[in-house]
């Protein structure tokens, strides 16, 4: 099977837009976007996000042991296509974009994200061309604003139903 017509359906499914962060051991920041982060389990909070190996967060959470799940909403699309390389800014410098704060763990977080997951590493999987962290969670923040998505190649978001009355 091709890699291109893989690639054409997974377009077709709708993903949450994440910032993922780490830190690095002499206190560089991290990041990217990704659409590749579920859940794992309730007992305890974990979560999975998948990498690319390439990539510094790849390259910077086995040795910091944290990340952080930022979940974007649709007022921070910038943010989205800065850590996704649309823009000339890269590495420490795309932290110039957006509110950025230092989480519990020390890993940076977005200001007023739909949610921020603040995680402990459990254990990174290599597969193929990506790397699988698995996270225990241990501090979540929940905005105000609902999240943005990413489909068919675009960032969007998707309206909230009105409350039934």
């Amino acid at each position: 099977m091709s890699s291109d017509l893989f690639l054409a359906g997974m377009r077709k499914v709708a993903g949450a837009v994440s910032v993922i962060t780490t830190v690095g051991q002499d206190g560089g920041r991290r990041g990217l976007t990704a659409t590749a982060v579920c859940s794992l389990s309730a007992t305890p909070p974990s979560l999975i996000a998948c990498v690319n190996r390439k990539t510094w967060v790849a390259q910077f959470v086995p040795d910091s042991g944290v990340f952080a799940i930022n979940v974007l909403s649709p007022e921070q699309e910038l943010i989205a296509r800065t850590f996704a390389g649309q823009t000339d800014l890269v590495a420490e410098a795309r932290f110039s974009v957006g509110a950025w704060l230092p989480g519990k763990l020390g890993v940076p977080v977005v200001r007023d994200a739909a949610a921020t997951f603040e995680c402990r590493l459990e254990k990174a999987v290599d597969h193929s061309t990506h790397v699988i962290l698995i996270g225990q969670v241990v501090e979540t923040v929940i905005g105000a604003g609902h999240s943005m998505v990413y489909l068919d190649g675009s960032f969007s978001s998707v309206p909230r139903p009105s409350p039934a009355m």
